[in-house]
Order: structure tokens, then sequence, then C-alpha cells
């Protein structure tokens, strides 16, 4: 690591220690050449995959617009924000564990539509009915049998 006061290529770790959550290492480091010490913080660096639309376009993935879409279909429903976090954190869980570079928008379309069947029933069917754009009631009929 360089020091960032005298620009010296050695430095010396000086004190180590993990962040409470686990996440992150703070390193309390000492440069060789003018003495001076410094703090670093290491973080794993974890990509998300790549949402390809149905136009074949590329978005970088939003985990603030997959909870928006949630939270709308969750509107008046009794869930937590507590249990739509854990929601969340199950499907970007799935995406980072999957290993894939790019994810179809249909596809995490279906990974929301799981986490909430399992949240709310009512919420399923909002969200359903809007993600698989119904044309009659019959589509409609068939999904709310299906529950």
């Amino acid at each position: 690591m360089r020091c960032p006061f005298c620009g010296h290529e050695e430095t010396q770790v000086v004190e180590t220690r993990e962040s409470d959550e686990g996440d992150v290492i703070r390193r309390r480091r000492r440069c060789l050449s003018c003495d001076t010490r410094f703090t670093t913080y290491e973080r794993a660096e974890v990509t998300m995959p790549s949402v390809v639309k149905k136009d074949g376009s590329r978005a970088e993935f939003d985990p603030a617009k997959m909870r928006a879409s949630m939270m709308l279909a969750l509107r008046k429903r009794p869930v937590s924000l507590e249990q739509v976090d854990a929601a969340l954190q199950r499907i970007e869980q799935k995406l980072r564990s999957s290993g894939m570079r790019e994810v179809q928008s249909s596809k995490l379309g279906e990974l929301v539509m799981r986490e909430l069947k399992k949240l709310d029933k009512v919420a399923y069917v909002r969200f359903a009915s809007v993600y698989r754009s119904f044309e009659d009631v019959d589509e409609f009929s068939r999904l709310i049998k299906e529950i």
C-alpha cells in the first residue's frame, strides 16, 4: 500500500480489526519512510449481474427499483418492512450466488413473484397481474385458482 502522504511504496500494518458486521476490515498502517500513520478499509467487492430487458437492452441491477415495485404490490397490506427486507436479501443472495454476469428481467420478475407469494397472496396477484400483462379475466382467474 502506497503512503498517501509521501508516496512511499512500503507500509507496515500496525493493527487489524474486523467490523461488528464482519464485512469490513480496518487496518492501521505506518509508512516506513515518513513514519506517518493512516487507516485503510477493506471490503469485498461483489458485483450483481446486469439485467437484460425484454427489448434486449441492458441495465445495472437496481435494488431500489425492485424494492419500489414490491412495495407498490404490498401497498396497504399487513407485511412489515423487515419481511420485505428479508425477501429482498434472499433475491439478491440468489443472484449473487448464481455467478451469472447477466440475468433476464423475466427471471428477476419470477424471483420477486416467488417471494411475494410467500409474503402475501394479494400482493402476489397484484404484481403478477402487471408483470404478466393479463389480457382478459380468464388469465386472472387461472392465477387466483392456482393460489
